[in-house]
């Protein structure tokens, strides 16, 4: 994988992320396997990482990934989404779920709720998220059948910024993957699997080692320079 070289420009509107003398205290949200949460655990293990990642947050008992958690001896947490009378009354009480733990950043690692927008102002520029397509394409679900039916040649995954439009932050980074001639939904979504893997702990150690926020203008900016374009990683062929 190609590191980006640090930059020695200057943008205003670039705030830095809380990060450097200790570590990012993480939180990550999920409601499945938790395979992007492993290779945030795997890579805080290996030292890719400096970051702590405070606590797991599921709104499903039976999500694997609370497994994985507790076998790295991380906090979990479930909060089942049932018996709310709104989303707003959920995300109200994940709000208070998420101060008691006092990240410095959230991470939604398959969290299958679409989330308020008063939730994530409260979190805005702090929150993270991992979608399996190349944005801007293809938003929301389904998203490699929908590539494959539109005949993509180049498929993939992005990390992007929470705003409150689905799947519409400023993207950071992405992993392009080509689409094989004899690929269905389900080999072409284990590759992009495997590159959501890589990029996800990147995008997060940017943000701990304080090179990646957003700034006031909505836009990403790495190394104090606005990202135009989201850092493209290419995938093995």
């Amino acid at each position: 994988m190609t590191e980006i070289e640090a930059g020695a420009g200057t943008a205003g509107s670039s705030p830095k992320v809380e990060s450097g003398r200790v570590p990012l205290r993480v939180a990550v949200l999920i409601s499945g396997s938790g395979s992007n949460l492993q290779a945030l655990i795997d890579a805080q293990r290996a030292g890719r990482l400096s970051a702590e990642i405070a606590v797991v947050i599921s709104n499903r008992s039976d999500a694997y990934g609370l497994e994985r958690a507790r076998r790295a001896l991380i906090p979990t947490q479930v909060l089942s989404h049932r018996g709310f009378p709104s989303r707003e009354a959920y995300d109200a009480e994940l709000a208070a779920l998420l101060d008691r733990h006092a990240p410095g950043l959230v991470t939604l690692a398959g969290f299958m709720r679409i989330l308020t927008p008063e939730l994530v102002a409260r979190w805005q520029g702090r929150m993270l998220n991992i979608h399996p397509s190349l944005l801007p394409k293809y938003r929301g679900l389904h998203t490699h059948e929908r590539a494959l039916a539109a005949g993509e040649p180049i498929h993939g995954a992005t990390v992007h910024f929470v705003t409150p439009e689905l799947d519409d932050g400023p993207a950071i980074v992405q992993a392009q993957v080509p689409v094989h001639p004899d690929d269905d939904a389900e080999r072409l979504a284990a590759r992009v699997l495997t590159q959501e893997h890589r990029i996800y702990p990147l995008a997060v150690r940017w943000i701990a080692e304080g090179r990646l926020a957003l700034g006031d203008d909505g836009l990403a900016y790495l190394d104090d320079e606005p990202l135009a374009q989201p850092v493209v990683i290419d995938a093995e062929p």
